[in-house]
């Protein structure tokens, strides 16, 4: 959250880092708003979706920019201990997480942080980067490949 505006968008990874205390990595593009507000605030939640996201889903979050549309408009969502928006429709859980360290890597920035909050929200099976990738992710490609080509010329 920043200046009362909430933003999100589709990360490929969120990983573990420790067991004790509990805590995950996050790498966000420095270009992308969500860096903006996740340096800001500290926090950040991340809701796992389930495999059957449709892609229009995916699209709002992934494809589109925070900058020039809403993303959470016409979607449920909800806001937790940390008040980072938390993604309900298509997920099966989510976490809550506050930074405790920061790494530059470039283009990127890690943001390791330990889990305050975390909720399992459905048993349906979850969405991997791999399923991703093998099923859902070349009919984006497709979907975006005008686009793509335009901005590569």
């Amino acid at each position: 959250k920043k200046d009362g505006r909430i933003n999100g968008q589709i990360a490929n990874t969120v990983f573990q880092v420790t067991a004790e205390p509990l805590r995950v990595a996050i790498s966000i593009n420095k270009n992308n708003l969500t860096h903006e507000f996740i340096k800001e605030s500290r926090v950040f939640a991340v809701s796992v979706l389930c495999q059957n996201t449709p892609l229009t889903f995916i699209g709002c979050f992934g494809f589109k920019f925070g900058r020039d549309i809403d993303k959470f408009e016409g979607f449920n969502y909800k806001t937790g201990e940390t008040w980072a928006p938390i993604v309900l429709d298509k997920a099966v859980s989510y976490l809550e997480a506050r930074v405790t360290k920061k790494m530059d890597v470039g283009t990127h920035i890690i943001f390791v942080s330990e889990v305050v909050n975390a909720d399992v929200i459905s048993e349906k099976v979850c969405m991997t980067y791999d399923y991703y990738h093998q099923i859902k992710g070349e009919k984006t490609l497709k979907a975006r490949r005008p686009s793509v080509l335009r901005k590569r010329r």
